[in-house]
């Protein structure tokens, strides 16, 4: 067990050492190109918050001579997950980021975060524009995105995210059917009215062995404590944000009663919100979202945190589209990535994506980590000019103008 343990510190710390080498070359980025894109889903989603019929996506591009780094934001058209909108994320990219990475530039996609320190919250405009920097600074040293982070699976373990649907009898067929195509987790979204009879109903009919989670999106208080620790009886592998988007405390007092591990989403925000919730007992799980904490850098600094703890992760969903499944991917290739994440196959949102190839399963409920330089994959840019609905160009000499 000791040899076990010096191995695992180990290839933490040498992960660390690669993760922080500073390449002293100046990165050049010369242009940026933003293109807002409005992309339908094959079937609507539904959450505590509401419904979502279309993922609103703008498309972030950063350029440095030959090559081109590639990204996506991940907020949505109104402010229900967090403050921010995809209206919001494109007037800080325009009027905030882009001119200041264009002004001073980087030499290190690390640069990006601390470049923008000072810039309260905002997450997703950072993120958006940090990880098209990853992608390019990948390609410029010919690595996949994947090992410059520090990756280590060849293949991540994956799950699919069911949202509220209209019935129990719709529930258990979709159930029923990712099961079938091997997802190594099942998530289902609850609310109040919709908790304990659809996993009641989903246990009553595949056993108590199926990995189960339930997802709250924030819909419940400690007025409903007696109701959240009926999920006990389930044996779920975890409750993911019960109570407020911006809480811990309570969700300490929660978990002090609960055997079921609660997991926080929204409320982490960076690597600071994962220590304080830790230290106070808020949650025995963490779920990593790029766009939430900021970009890629922050990202891993939470999953270090919680690998030195020992406290499990995963890379939760937004809806993304191929180019931000790319980058779930490839964090999701750190080690402490134990737990299978929301990044299922393009066809389950998609008609068409937005890279080639499309995102599959490489087997039942894994993904291959891509080797090619960068994300791995190619943009589909027929798909994306046919769904443009604004785009706009920004170079070093129009930022001086």
């Amino acid at each position: 067990m000791l040899v076990i343990y010096m191995i695992k510190a180990w290839q933490l710390k040498l992960n660390k050492i690669i993760f922080q080498i500073k390449d002293v070359t100046y990165m050049d980025i010369n242009q940026v190109l933003l293109q807002r894109i409005k992309m339908p889903l094959k079937s609507s989603f539904e959450t505590s918050f509401g419904k979502v019929t279309e993922k609103d996506i703008i498309v972030v591009r950063v350029f440095s001579e030959d090559k081109v780094g590639i990204a996506e934001s991940v907020a949505m058209p109104f402010p229900i997950y967090n403050e921010e909108t995809t209206g919001t994320v494109w007037y800080m990219l325009e009027h905030f980021l882009i001119p200041q990475l264009l002004e001073k530039g980087v030499k290190h996609p690390r640069d990006v975060f601390d470049m923008f320190s000072y810039i309260r919250r905002n997450n997703m405009a950072k993120a958006a524009l940090e990880m098209a920097v990853w992608d390019l600074y990948s390609k410029q040293n010919g690595l996949s995105l994947s090992a410059v982070l520090g990756g280590t699976r060849k293949e991540i373990e994956v799950g699919v995210s069911i949202g509220i649907e209209d019935n129990i009898d719709d529930l258990l067929i979709k159930v029923n059917h990712f099961l079938n195509e091997g997802y190594k987790k099942i998530k289902v979204k609850i609310k109040p009215g919709w908790d304990i009879e659809p996993l009641r109903a989903i246990r009553n009919k595949f056993g108590d062995d199926i990995p189960l989670m339930a997802d709250a999106n924030s819909a419940y208080t400690l007025n409903d404590k007696a109701l959240l620790k009926e999920l006990d009886t389930f044996n779920l592998m975890m409750v993911e944000q019960p109570l407020a988007h911006d809480d811990i405390i309570d969700h300490a007092k929660l978990q002090a009663e609960m055997k079921t591990p609660i997991c926080l989403d929204e409320s982490i925000h960076s690597v600071e919100d994962a220590r304080k919730a830790l230290e106070i007992e808020a949650c025995k799980i963490i779920n990593i979202k790029i766009g939430r904490v900021g970009g890629l850098t922050e990202a891993k600094k939470i999953h270090d945190l919680c690998e030195e703890r020992d406290v499990p992760v995963w890379c939760g969903g937004m809806l993304e589209a191929g180019i931000g499944r790319a980058h779930n991917i490839a964090i999701a290739s750190l080690s402490n990535f134990t737990i299978p994440g929301d990044t299922s196959s393009s066809s389950r949102y998609f008609n068409e994506d937005i890279i080639f190839p499309e995102v599959t399963l490489s087997k039942p409920g894994m993904i291959s980590v891509p080797e090619r330089p960068g994300i791995g994959f190619d943009i589909n840019n027929e798909l994306i000019n046919k769904m443009i609905v604004n785009d706009k160009t920004f170079t070093k000499a129009t930022m001086i103008s």
